[in-house]
């Protein structure tokens, strides 16, 4: 039995809608969130909505710019607001494709405004940063209007990933089994269980909370649009609408992935560096890894009396993730292995 929707007790806030969700037709407008810095005294910062609303059926919620360095998922949601016709839905669109919108703007991964990563402060605080501000809006006032969640990633600019769609795991069987459901819908090359070490600020984290089935991705990254990711992201979106029945395809698209799950394997799953200096990775993306086997090197390239540090897996799979940049400090994330999925999937 499916646990009931934790829906929130809105709080109170200043933020609001130029966009009625309730309306038919195609509207595109703003969230605003009233905002006074030194140069703006009764501004507001302006998140990007449109709300695509025609007869009855589920709402599909879809976010982008959660990160600001993470551009397919964008890009898809930018097509649907331009492109779709209202008369093709049966249901509704909300559709966010800039939700960290200073980051955004700026092409970073973190707000420039407060410095916050959106995908951290969920619930949010209605009376804090800018950040936590929109993300306590999407928490009381949007997810509560959804049925589906769709949160596309990327690898942004510190990561190159395989491009996959993502299962946020939950304590309800009954929305895990929907989740899977539709994530593979989205039929990525890869489907992934992550849990983010079980991170509970995360915008998917907190849709499962609320009871919505939930998809994710991450489409490739390195800090720029990667056409292949681009396409699959464009894809998935259209099959997982239609897996839905908010958007029905004209036909059926043939079935692309090859139904393997996998996921990361807790704390093993990540190779640090432990050091500072230039990382050199030993493996693609894609090929087989083992624990303890040498995952690559860190070069002090100022100091060439001191000899290479080796870093090693501490698990066995594939190699999900590299990190984009060179250049590496202690703690920074190089390397992220993929395992078989242990879990139950329906």
């Amino acid at each position: 039995m499916t646990s009931p929707r934790q829906k929130p007790t809105p709080r109170p806030s200043s933020a609001f809608l130029t966009v009625d969700p309730e309306k038919d037709g195609k509207q595109v407008g703003f969230l605003m969130i009233p905002h006074s810095p030194h140069d703006d005294a009764w501004g507001a910062t302006r998140i990007p909505v449109a709300i695509i609303k025609n007869g009855s059926g589920p709402t599909a919620i879809l976010e982008g710019g959660n990160h600001g360095d993470e551009y397919e998922g964008p890009i898809a949601i930018c097509d649907l607001i331009r492109d779709l016709d209202p008369g093709r839905v049966q249901g509704r669109l909300i559709l966010m494709p800039a939700n960290n919108v200073h980051a955004v703007i700026a092409g970073q991964r973190t707000s420039t405004v407060d410095g916050l990563n959106f995908n951290r402060t969920f619930p949010g605080d209605p009376r804090g940063t800018i950040t936590q501000q929109i993300s306590a809006f999407v928490s009381d006032h949007i997810l509560p209007l959804g049925d589906a969640f769709l949160d596309l990633h990327s690898g942004g600019s510190s990561l190159d990933i395989i491009p996959s769609a993502i299962v946020e795991p939950t304590d309800d069987p009954q929305l895990h089994k929907r989740n899977v459901a539709a994530v593979q819908a989205f039929d990525a090359p890869m489907t992934v269980v992550i849990a983010n070490l079980g991170e509970p600020r995360t915008a998917t984290a907190t849709a499962c909370r609320q009871g919505l089935v939930t998809v994710g991705t991450e489409m490739a990254g390195a800090g720029t649009v990667t056409l292949d990711a681009l396409k699959i992201c464009r894809r998935g979106v259209a099959n997982v609408l239609d897996h839905l029945g908010i958007v029905r395809r004209d036909k059926p698209e043939p079935r692309r992935g090859d139904g393997q799950v996998l996921e990361l394997p807790g704390t093993a799953a990540y190779v640090y560096a432990t050091a500072d200096g230039i990382f050199e990775p030993f493996h693609a993306n894609g090929e087989k890894v083992s624990a303890g086997q040498p995952a690559g090197k860190i070069h002090c390239t100022w100091d060439p009396t001191r000899p290479p540090e080796t870093l090693h897996y501490a698990a066995d799979g594939i190699l999900y993730g590299r990190r984009q940049p060179g250049r590496v400090r202690p703690g920074n994330c190089c390397l992220i292995v993929a395992a078989p999925y242990r879990g139950v999937l329906s």
